[in-house]
């Protein structure tokens, strides 16, 4: 199963050298951007037939770097290494130090450090459980593992990880209670605990509440966090924000309400909503952390707030704005990090999606944030834009101009904070953007849709990227809650296409290629060394054999859980160590590590690591939102591929 095919796709190579050369064209007139400037993060993991070291290609290297690696100071290479960014010894015992060297001109020079050594095959990675606790209702919670984000923290090059923890009682928007605080933490590789955020008793905890961003915003070299924040959130130096003293959580009484999910019926036919624990009223803010100490650096009013002409509306006045007065429709969040200049990136922070859709774009330049654009599905003229996103979203440079839009759902929100498209498809529950179809120049968006009775019928779509065009659907009778895009099969260009409302595999361009496709349709993960990607869920990866159409395990380890029900992603999957390959992090089950599993299979591929590419970084940065989707490139990476563009940044 780890062979490649030897499958030709001269049309496809010859689309993608195309749309390569458009790339390159347009990068000429675009300056760098700015992304972060990491080591080579240098891992040894046991292999089949002895030790797997890989090392990251950055996106600064010179196209002729080449590589020399030692053992215990012993050169294993006889000529410099050209391909691929790993090398299995095949004589190594288990033991002994991993160094690497750069060679260039005929000159050597040592990378500083030695590889990371992972005799188990995955990174261990202690954690600190927060203690439990009691809500106002008496009920008792405890926390577990959830979410996390990378981003280099003290910009000595290598990741850290911020993790949020979820308590027992989180609950889902439609749902009444009490839950415990929101709690990030940010921890080393080493397991060395840097500080610890509570955002307070003013923040629900639950998937649709708390999107935190980690990204390096004003280019010191070091990331800082974003988030919205309360009265009450106490940072990583113990300093309150806001009051300190002050409870917005409702106590339990009945609101009127129309029939939506989560309301009962009076005796009298009245719909009311249970409130105890929702929070309707009171400051809601964006806060910007020092990644190194957790510290507040500014904090400025969340917008836009559940209603501009109040602090206090009213939930007749909420059901006006929002659709619902309890809270349901207007605490649904998403978050991403654009490159809205083309140059330097800014916070992205969204506020529902059901009905009013707004987004709201800052800055984080020189100790200050301020406001770049507001977008508003409630202003005038944006009522193509309504209720069309998703419970996540995408950001990319759709239209070539080297800045990047916000594809939210079925819709586009351009650099200008503009509505770029709409394709009035509704909401639905995964997005996937990327180069799917290498065969026509652009980018394609992918998605599946829930209001199939109010669309025409759609249940999944592909998108030109750039206009919204329908390129082409599947039917549905109703909400098609899963689907994925990736290159699990050779025998069509580019990334193949599934979803819940159908059991057929589709090739990019619509087209059945299989009367079977994978149970999976949460993630999909590179791991395995060929140019096909592989499938993860739950907690396993495994490959599509598209001869005998059934999923291969390649690895299911015990002892550790995925997140968020149903949904089923890991704590993070991404390219934060070794070679272009991603890794996958899962929580322990009982929640006093996170164990970070890196493949151990060799591949003759040489690819910048993805972290270095926009979208694929991007997609890191919104991993955590909502409903978890898995990172694409901006770039086809798949079997009959052309050769990646060059991406054109620059590093602190």
């Amino acid at each position: 199963m780890n062979k490649l095919v030897p499958v030709a796709r001269v049309v496809a190579v010859a689309m993608g050298l195309a749309t390569a050369a458009i790339a390159l064209q347009a990068q000429a007139a675009t300056p760098p951007r700015q992304m972060e400037k990491l080591d080579r993060g240098t891992v040894a993991v046991p292999a089949a037939e002895g030790v797997l070291v890989s090392w990251r290609l950055l996106g600064t290297d010179p196209a002729d770097i080449a590589f020399n690696l030692y053992r215990d100071g012993r050169k294993l290479n006889g000529k410099p290494l050209t391909g691929a960014t790993s090398f299995l010894d095949k004589r190594a015992n288990g033991t002994g130090d991993y160094t690497l060297a750069i060679v260039q001109g005929g000159t050597e020079k040592p990378v500083p450090g030695k590889a990371l050594m992972l005799k188990d095959g995955y990174l261990t990675v202690p954690l600190q459980q927060p203690p439990g606790g009691t809500t106002p209702a008496g009920e008792a919670y405890t926390y577990n593992a959830n979410d996390a984000s990378v981003g280099d923290l003290d910009g000595d090059g290598q990741y850290e990880i911020i993790l949020k923890w979820d308590p027992s009682n989180s609950k889902d928007n439609a749902f009444p209670g009490y839950t415990g605080p929101v709690i990030l933490d940010a921890y080393r590789l080493t397991g060395e605990h840097l500080w610890r955020i509570n955002l307070g008793p003013n923040i629900r905890a639950g998937a649709h509440y708390t999107q935190f961003l980690v990204y390096d915003f004003d280019g010191d070299g070091k990331a800082e966090l974003a988030v919205r924040t309360s009265d009450g959130t106490v940072d990583g130096t113990g300093t309150v924000i806001g009051d300190a003293k002050t409870d917005w959580r409702g106590d339990g009484g009945e609101v009127p309400q129309a029939d939506r999910t989560g309301a009962m019926t009076k005796p009298d036919g009245r719909k009311v909503a249970p409130m105890q624990g929702r929070i309707v009223k009171g400051p809601e803010y964006l806060t910007v952390f020092e990644g190194a100490t957790g510290k507040a650096l500014a904090t400025q009013p969340y917008l836009p707030g559940r209603d501009d002409a109040t602090d206090a509306p009213t939930p007749e006045r909420m059901t006006e704005v929002w659709g619902d007065g309890y809270a349901n429709r207007s605490d649904r969040f998403l978050a991403g990090v654009a490159y809205l200049d083309g140059e330097r990136p800014s916070i992205v922070m969204a506020r529902g999606y059901y009905t009013r859709s707004t987004l709201a774009a800052w800055d984080w330049r020189d100790g200050k944030l301020t406001q770049r654009w507001l977008f508003d599905s409630a202003a005038p003229g944006n009522q193509e834009f309504a209720g069309q996103g998703n419970h996540q979203l995408s950001v990319a440079d759709v239209d070539g101009d080297g800045r990047d839009e916000i594809i939210y759902g079925s819709m586009a929100v351009d650099d200008d904070g503009k509505g770029l498209w709409s394709a009035r498809l509704g909401h639905g529950d995964a997005l996937h953007v990327s180069d799917l179809d290498p065969l026509r120049p652009g980018l394609e968006r992918f998605g599946v849709h829930e209001e199939v009775r109010h669309n025409g019928g759609i249940g999944a779509a592909m998108l030109d990227a750039a206009t919204g065009k329908i390129l082409w659907t599947t039917p549905a009778e109703k909400d098609t809650g899963r689907g994925l895009a990736a290159d699990i099969d050779p025998r069509s260009p580019g990334a193949e296409v599934w979803g819940s409302n159908s059991p057929n595999l589709y090739s990019a361009r619509g087209d059945v290629i299989a009367a079977s496709r994978p149970r999976q349709t949460n993630f999909a993960i590179w791991w395995d060394g060929d140019l096909l990607r592989e499938l993860l869920d739950r907690e396993e990866i495994s490959k599509w054999d598209w001869q005998e159409g059934k999923t291969v395990t390649l690895l299911a380890p015990e002892g550790v859980s995925s997140n968020n029900g149903t949904k089923a992603n890991p704590a993070l999957s991404a390219d934060i160590l070794g070679d272009w390959r991603e890794e996958v992090i899962w929580r322990t089950k009982d929640n006093q590590a996170l164990r970070i599993y890196v493949s151990p299979w060799p591949t003759d591929y040489r690819f910048v690591t993805l972290m270095h590419d926009p979208v694929y970084r991007l997609g890191i940065a919104w991993q955590n939102v909502a409903y978890n989707q898995p990172p694409h490139t901006s770039y086809y990476l798949g079997v009959g591929m052309a050769p990646p563009p060059k991406v054109n940044i620059r590093t602190p």
